[in-house]
């Protein structure tokens, strides 16, 4: 940790480095929430905690700036935790094994959660500060924002006083965002039925693993493979003719990430084996094919296991199968309002087998409210011919792009002046916290801003050292140009 804390700028690397030290994946916040809790009261912060978690800490104005509008700088305090199927790593007890690649801060073998722990650092190092001019500040950093925003949610009115927010959460330098994505999980309940195992069967565990997976905002509309939806196709193809039955079928890990790693425990008749060799082959062959751009590292490979005790019945097998193959899966429209933007797509995440059920999970985000609806209808639509259920929940609002926003003009002709170039004024196909903050704080003015970061939620994320210097710097000239009270 000692190559990041020497980085510049070193207050907010520094911090990085401790957040790194200390595990906090979603639900599991707590630890470093204490640790950031201890600090700031040991600087005589306010430091309030409230019923479901979040911080919210408060800096009075530095000498000069006491009559500047009240700026609140969010975070969230959770990180994704991926990792690589040959990685040992417990993400509530180990800490990230991060480490500087030339222009990269990466991660071996897990998730970095620079998203959204450099927000976080540089909030944390801003509070820390006693050389940075800035009016009344607050700091909120909310909980489980990856796995539910139940932080954001809980936002109650009157914690904050603050005019202006400043998220901390996007991912490209040079880019301000404006609006986002809201979104809905959707869960399919499959039901099973099971059967004895024919004696004599041979056992495999079939495995689809090397994808790049990533953000299933962020990256959708970059065509990778989707795990779950390619052994599904499999599935379609050969499970009949192969005479497979399933055992189990797994892939993904998180709702919000394109699943990397799937696969299916299946027995079949002895004499079918070279044959299921064969199509194993062949399959591999025409994803890589079809993927060699997008997923140059691909595989999918067969390996003998101990046979289980029970199967799903055909019927019940080719319903799982059925529902899998059909259900739609990646960018469903572009946005015809801001070029290159999603507007509607959905995220076939995980995948669980049960003793009961398989549970099927997705995430539908998009930028308008009636995409939404619409998708939420096709599931509808598709449980109902397949007869099973489908259940709607934690869906949060996006964030209404405001043109007339006095902050993000303030961002902008910073940028302007800092970098003698234009940034790019997006609305992102995510799920920033923002639009849930609208509903208890309607007149807030929000702006969002951040490094550049590099395949997230995936264990290929990455951090560029320099855009995080130059976020530093954005950050802090635009609190030195916040506007005083009317």
């Amino acid at each position: 940790m000692s190559a990041l804390a020497s980085l510049y700028p070193q207050p907010l690397w520094q911090w990085f480095a401790q957040i790194c030290a200390i595990p906090h994946p979603s639900k599991h916040e707590q630890a470093l929430s204490q640790h950031i809790q201890a600090w700031a009261r040991s600087l005589g912060l306010s430091v309030i905690e409230d019923r479901v978690g979040n911080l919210i800490i408060k800096k009075p104005a530095t000498t000069g700036m006491e009559n500047c509008k009240t700026v609140v700088i969010q975070a969230h305090l959770d990180m994704v935790p991926q990792k690589n199927a040959d990685k040992v790593h417990n993400f509530t007890t180990d800490p990230i094994d991060a480490y500087v690649d030339g222009e990269w801060v990466k991660a071996r073998g897990t998730t970095l959660g620079a998203d959204n722990g450099i927000g976080m650092s540089s909030a944390l190092a801003i509070l820390g500060s006693n050389d940075i001019k800035h009016g009344p500040l607050e700091v909120l950093l909310t909980v489980d924002e990856e796995a539910g925003m139940t932080g954001a949610f809980g936002i109650e009115p009157g914690m904050l006083q603050a005019e202006i927010l400043i998220n901390t959460d996007s991912e490209q330098e040079g880019e301000i965002y404006m609006g986002c994505a809201g979104g809905v999980d959707a869960e399919f309940s499959v039901p099973v039925q099971w059967q004895p195992v024919i004696a004599g069967s041979q056992a495999f565990t079939l495995s689809l693993s090397g994808l790049k997976g990533g953000h299933s905002g962020v990256n959708i509309h970059l065509g990778r493979g989707n795990a779950n939806k390619l052994l599904a196709r499999f599935l379609a193809n050969y499970a009949k003719v192969l005479q497979l039955n399933i055992a189990a079928f797994n892939g993904g890990s998180l709702r919000n990430a394109i699943p990397r790693e799937a696969e299916v425990t299946l027995t079949l008749p002895e004499a079918q084996l070279t044959e299921l060799q064969q199509k194993v082959a062949e399959f591999e062959a025409i994803i890589k094919q079809e993927l060699s751009v997008v997923e140059p590292a691909i595989k999918l490979s067969l390996t003998k296991v101990n046979a289980p005790t029970q199967v799903l019945t055909s019927a019940a097998a080719q319903q799982l199968i059925n529902i899998l193959n059909v259900c739609p899966n990646g960018v469903m429209r572009m946005s015809d309002e801001v070029a290159g933007v999603t507007e509607t797509s959905l995220n076939v995440g995980v995948v669980t087998t049960k003793e009961n059920s398989i549970q099927i999970l997705c995430l539908i985000r998009s930028l308008i409210d009636s995409g939404r609806t619409q998708i939420e209808s096709m599931l509808s639509s598709l449980a109902q011919l397949a007869g099973v259920k489908v259940k709607f929940s934690g869906a949060y609002p996006g964030w209404k792009p405001n043109p007339d926003s006095p902050v993000m003009a303030i961002v902008n002709q910073t940028y302007q002046d800092i970098y003698h170039k234009q940034p790019v004024i997006m609305v992102i196909h995510a799920g920033l916290e923002c639009g849930l903050f609208k509903k208890p704080y309607p007149d807030m003015d929000m702006v969002s801003i951040g490094p550049t970061i590099r395949y997230p939620h995936g264990p290929d994320e990455m951090v560029n050292i320099k855009t995080v210097g130059q976020y530093w710097e954005l950050l802090l000239a635009v609190l030195e140009r916040i506007p005083e009270k009317a």
